[in-house]
């Protein structure tokens, strides 16, 4: 089941996308911005000099081939204590990859996807092909699976088959049998973490990342951070700027996460998000050949419809599973995030029509990462979970999940999106435990010019997300993308490259209010 548009860059871009790329699993919750460190502050800015991190701090990358990957790129691994505040214990690696620059590089540029469970080495890798010549040739380009996601100490929750079996799970249970499905499942999964490797499952979280890229940054032989962070890498960026002010270089955060969100706010204002999104989509839709209909409002009528037959009974598919309600929500969550991939919904909602359920199932399927009937190509379904559920404090049970589903999904285009959004958080109701440090708004002393990126009809990030992202970090400039889809750079606008790009090279912000147009 799940319908947490997982937050990550904008992968609705196959066309470019490397095929190592992971894609995301639409899990449950959403995006789940960072809670402040555990540390007292002034505590982490002060690690470089902590005789107890020295050795930590004392690494170099030692940059060699990667095994089973181009030859263009090259590949080292760093450790960090698995606790700061125990760092004579047991160590995480983690693992790194580097797209050499073209030119004399100037530094490293550090890239993250998003997520949280989104590794960053193939997004390094891929993200290299979208960059400016300039820009390549002025940076290192860096990316690293961050401590329990792929291959940096993965933590694993879910089997395969539990990762399918949630996947197919009722997300808008109207039964007491499909709620105690779904409150069961979703149980199942914090077990799973603590049953895995019950130490690592409690430091996985953002507190302890944005530590480790402090670590990194040392390893990698820069003075200062240069960080280029979309959709939940914006949490990891903004509290790195609050933690080590004086470290930070060149910053851009695509799709900003607000850091004084928790899980219910955030996963209201992403279902509002998608909420207009599908009307967007339902429009463009209706004019195009090949519709289920010739008006937004049928669009949506014939939407509504299968997913209210969906509830009812699965829907055939050429393979050996039918198409359940979870897999067609999740179709439609992931086609949402790029218009890339609005041809392929409109074709599916047309086949689905006529009763053939293949192309939302494949949809969902490549939403999830799935490679096999129970085989996934990365442990997204786990880390998702295991880093968000500890970031956030519990949302409610089961009587507060129903109330926020029966009153998010009023007079919305399609109802059962908005329920799945409140019943998604059912895994963290139930987390085995959560920071003791809730949502608050991020501050920062440092005197770097940061470059935050919002798009105008972004479904999992909105772009209210960036303007109070914008509010909080003092030195921070705001560049609107007025266009569909998650996150920006790399997309369908030439304006946002061209700033961007210009701000990587000489540190230049756009000037105040710049708007640009897809």
């Amino acid at each position: 089941m799940t319908y947490r548009p997982y937050v990550s860059h904008s992968l609705g871009r196959l066309g470019r996308t490397s095929p190592r790329l992971a894609l995301p699993a639409l899990l449950a919750t959403l995006v789940l911005p960072a809670s402040l460190l555990v540390a007292p502050i002034g505590t982490a800015a002060a690690a470089e000099t902590d005789p107890a991190l020295a050795s930590f701090y004392a690494q170099d990358a030692t940059w060699g081939p990667c095994a089973d990957r181009s030859p263009r790129v090259q590949c080292a691994s760093v450790e960090v204590p698995m606790d700061y505040r125990n760092p004579g214990g047991r160590a995480l690696e983690l693992a790194l990859l580097r797209v050499p620059s073209t030119g004399k590089a100037r530094g490293s540029l550090i890239v993250n996807p998003g997520g949280p469970g989104a590794g960053g080495m193939d997004f390094a890798e891929y993200l290299a092909t979208v960059f400016d010549a300039n820009v390549r040739g002025a940076f290192d380009i860096v990316g690293f699976d961050p401590r329990g996601v792929g291959e940096s100490a993965p933590v694993t929750c879910l089997t395969g088959k539990q990762t399918t079996r949630w996947y197919r799970t009722d997300p808008t249970p109207d039964t007491a049998r499909e709620l105690r499905t779904l409150w069961q499942r979703a149980s199942e999964i914090s077990d799973g973490c603590l049953t895995s490797d019950p130490q690592l499952a409690r430091f996985v979280g953002t507190d302890n990342t944005v530590r480790d890229i402090d670590v990194i940054r040392s390893a990698v032989g820069d003075e200062k951070l240069n960080w280029f962070g979309f959709s939940y890498g914006t949490s990891l960026g903004a509290v790195y700027a609050q933690e080590f002010p004086g470290r930070v270089g060149r910053m851009i955060l695509d799709g900003g996460v607000d850091p004084k969100l928790d899980a219910m706010e955030v996963s209201k204002d992403q279902s509002d998000g998608f909420q207009l999104a599908i009307q967007r989509f339902a429009s463009d839709c209706a004019r195009k050949t090949g519709c289920v209909a010739d008006t937004r409002n049928g669009v949506i009528t014939a939407i509504n419809a299968l997913l209210r037959r969906l509830d009812r009974n699965p829907m055939p598919t050429d393979g050996s599973r039918r198409l359940v309600q979870a897999e067609a929500l999740t179709a439609l969550f992931f086609s949402m995030y790029s218009t890339d991939l609005w041809p392929t919904l409109r074709t599916g909602l047309r086949d689905a029509a006529k009763g053939d359920g293949t192309t939302l199932q494949v949809l969902a399927q490549l939403a999830n990462d799935q490679t096999g009937p129970d085989n996934y190509g990365t442990n997204i379904a786990s880390a998702f979970y295991a880093i968000g559920c500890w970031d956030f404090p519990a949302p409610p049970g089961i009587p507060g999940l129903r109330s926020a589903a029966r009153e998010w999904s009023r007079n919305v285009s399609v109802p059962q999106m908005a329920q799945a959004m409140s019943w998604g958080n059912a895994p963290c109701s139930s987390w085995f435990a959560h920071s003791p440090t809730p949502p608050q708004p991020v501050t920062s002393t440092t005197d770097a010019p940061i470059l935050i990126i919002g798009t105008a009809y972004d479904p999992a990030t909105p772009l209210r997300w960036s303007r109070a992202l914008a509010e909080q970090l003092p030195t921070s400039r705001l560049l609107v993308h007025r266009g569909d889809g998650h996150t920006a750079y790399g997309n369908t606008s030439m304006c946002i490259d061209d700033l961007t790009d210009r701000y990587l090279l000489t540190g230049a912000l756009p000037a105040a209010g710049t708007t640009c147009t897809s």
